[in-house]
């Protein structure tokens, strides 16, 4: 099953093409890596199939809902973790799971067996008191990621979400990410770093709003000849740019 499918999608800001013609399409329980440097495009992508934005010309489909005219039903479909999620700093891990909640409006008598499967996979059972703000920056993210799933969406967009986290902290996010995918959860991952592309199932290497390769990380450092992903992302945009 598709669950994320664009077709010839643009967005422009005045003179700036932010995201440029974008076909793609990502199937159920995968996890697709946007990859690329600051820039590129790859928030952008996430705010046009998330119905934040609306796109200048093309389409998209999010779990079979139009990302423009049905922006409002594609809500209780999908999460979106953007690089700044609004975690309360002045309330406790448990405080902000339940305003979370309300938000997604997660029914009571549904709401506390949530909230503990939360509290197991991420870690946090233990800091369910401690306000959000003294919390260090992987239990943040941690956090942050458990208050997008709450109300248990199909789809997850996580925009840079391990960015300034510690390598440690990083792994175990991917450990809570591989959980989610055994659920058949699709998850959109933007990220600068290479080795987080690797573990995706599939990337996309985005460059000034264009999506410049897609395929399995093994098949792109293959066809470069490459040893690392990082090395074969290189000689792609080096054959892109204009001499």
């Amino acid at each position: 099953m598709i669950t994320i499918k664009a077709r010839g999608l643009t967005r422009k800001f005045d003179s700036v093409t932010a995201v440029d013609n974008l076909n793609l399409e990502i199937e159920e329980g995968e996890i697709f890596g946007l990859v690329g440097p600051d820039g590129a495009g790859k928030t952008t992508i996430m705010r046009l199939l998330t119905g934040i934005l609306e796109p200048t010309s093309g389409e998209a489909w999010v779990y079979g809902k139009h990302i423009v005219k049905e922006s409002e039903t594609l809500k209780d479909y999908i999460a979106y973790m953007s690089q700044r999620f609004g975690l309360y700093g002045d309330l406790t891990v448990m405080e902000n799971l339940n305003f979370y909640a309300d938000i997604f409006g997660v029914p009571i008598k549904e709401r506390a067996s949530r909230i503990d499967r939360l509290m197991d996979f991420s870690g946090l059972a233990p800091f369910k008191k401690r306000l959000a703000r003294d919390l260090s920056g992987g239990m943040k993210q941690k956090l942050g990621l458990s208050c997008a799933f709450i109300h248990t969406p199909k789809i997850l967009f996580l925009d840079e979400p391990t960015s300034g986290v510690d390598p440690v902290s990083r792994r175990d996010f991917w450990q809570i990410l591989y959980q989610l995918l055994k659920e058949k959860v699709t998850i959109l991952f933007s990220t600068s770093y290479l080795d987080e592309a690797e573990r995706c199932k599939r990337v996309g290497l985005i460059h000034k709003g264009k999506l410049l390769k897609c395929d399995f990380p093994v098949n792109i450092r293959k066809e470069r000849q490459a040893k690392t992903l990082e090395e074969a992302f290189i000689s792609i945009i080096n054959e892109y740019e204009p001499k």
